[in-house]
């Protein structure tokens, strides 16, 4: 699931081809400046100094041989729902916390209202709660060769941080037999498909999933669907189009797109039907925590085709080749006194940190951190969003102690 069999690049940066990006006298400054803010975790700035100008960031680093030390999922509430990261932290009572996912942020089709849900997969205290949409659904920017939508940042029941690979594996067994379910509380369902919608939904119109092809976001929404309310195992009722709002706890909605509609609408009121879903990871690593993202480094080399052009605001998490320290990153950007980085360069500067594995998360108007030190009752926004404020967003990686 994770790094392994690479040293990290020095500081020289010879296997990246970078020129470091932290000079001896920063670095020193930089380390003076860190704070312990919890067992195994700590918080420190950073200043950095690039070809193309400053850059100012900050990094949470997480030592995991301390067993009071712990990653997870921060979210806001359920998962068609944002939040400021700020306050995900606070609700969670974590130590520090940085924003996750690209996510559902616009919308192209009439009439349909953006989810604000997740790209890729979500697991919280080994609970799955969402899948990955596929991979022409995508949110953010293009994905390097080699990575999907079903790639996450995750930590395994063995308390190790690595880069693992979900896919949804459900089933609805009814009076005619099975339906194969491909979907989890997901905007966006392949083509022909079945998803399943739980409570960890929330309330949001799930008309947003049938609309777009697996190869084109902006498609039209398809013309043919179905969707079937069960609870307790009885089907309750059903429709030709998604609804919206809550869903209670003992109800499971399977909404249906051509041929998956074709499957779901021999279902009737009254038909006992079970459903079961969860989240497979490719490696077999039972996970605790995962939140989508996208891999830029595997075992100390970055991704070949790695952008080297825009200069961005960045957030991500490098893991070393044990996967027992994580280095939680966010670099500011879009401004004169933070430049911004380029994908090659957050890999190469967490390659620099110590990290093996990384992976690249929503940067942009969503990069923030907050943290909360021991003698600050609140978690606050260290970095300095480039939207002039906090952006909400709908997950997030929160550090804690157990």
């Amino acid at each position: 699931m994770g790094a392994s069999g690479v040293a990290r690049i020095g500081a020289l940066g010879a296997a990246v081809a970078l020129v470091a990006l932290v000079s001896p006298v920063e670095a020193a400054e930089a380390q003076d400046s860190e704070v312990v803010i919890g067992p195994g975790a700590s918080h420190r700035p950073l200043s950095l100094s690039t070809a193309h100008g400053p850059v100012q960031g900050h990094l949470v680093t997480v030592d995991l041989t301390d067993p009071r030390a712990n990653l997870g999922l921060l979210q806001a509430g359920s998962v068609a729902a944002k939040d400021e990261i700020a306050d995900q932290t606070n609700a969670a009572g974590a130590l520090a916390g940085v924003n996750g996912d690209f996510f559902n942020i616009s919308e192209e089709h009439p009439g349909v209202v953006p989810t604000s849900s997740s790209v890729g997969p979500e697991i919280a205290g080994g609970d799955p709660l969402k899948g990955a949409v596929p991979d022409g659904q995508r949110f953010g920017p293009a994905l390097p060769g080699g990575t999907s939508n079903a790639d996450v940042f995750a930590l395994g029941a063995d308390r190790k941080a690595g880069i693992s690979t979900l896919s949804v594996a459900g089933k609805a067994f009814g009076p005619h037999g099975i339906v194969d379910v491909e979907g989890l509380n997901q905007y966006a369902l392949p083509v022909d498909g079945v998803g399943a919608f739980t409570h960890d939904w929330g309330e949001v119109s799930r008309a947003r999933s049938v609309c777009g092809t697996d190869a084109d976001r902006s498609a039209p929404c398809s013309a043919d669907t179905e969707e079937v309310v069960i609870t307790d195992g009885v089907v309750r009722s059903e429709a030709d189009l998604p609804g919206a709002g809550p869903i209670p706890a003992d109800t499971v909605v399977l909404t249906g797109r051509e041929r998956g509609a074709a499957e779901l609408e021999a279902l009737d009121p009254g038909d006992l039907v079970g459903v079961r879903t969860t989240l497979l990871p490719a490696d077999g690593m039972p996970l605790s925590f995962a939140v989508g993202a996208t891999p830029i480094m595997r075992d100390g080399a970055p991704a070949p085709d790695l952008d080297t052009a825009e200069l961005a605001p960045r957030t991500a998490a490098g893991i070393s080749e044990d996967g027992r320290r994580v280095y939680l990153l966010v670099a500011d950007g879009r401004s004169p006194a933070s430049t911004g980085l380029n994908l090659r360069e957050t890999a190469g500067l967490l390659a620099d940190l110590g990290a093996a594995d990384a992976v690249n998360l929503d940067g942009g108007g969503s990069s923030t951190m907050a943290v909360r030190t021991p003698d600050s009752p609140q978690a606050t926004v260290r970095n300095v969003p480039s939207d002039g404020r906090q952006r909400q967003v709908p997950n997030g990686i929160g550090v804690f102690t157990n």
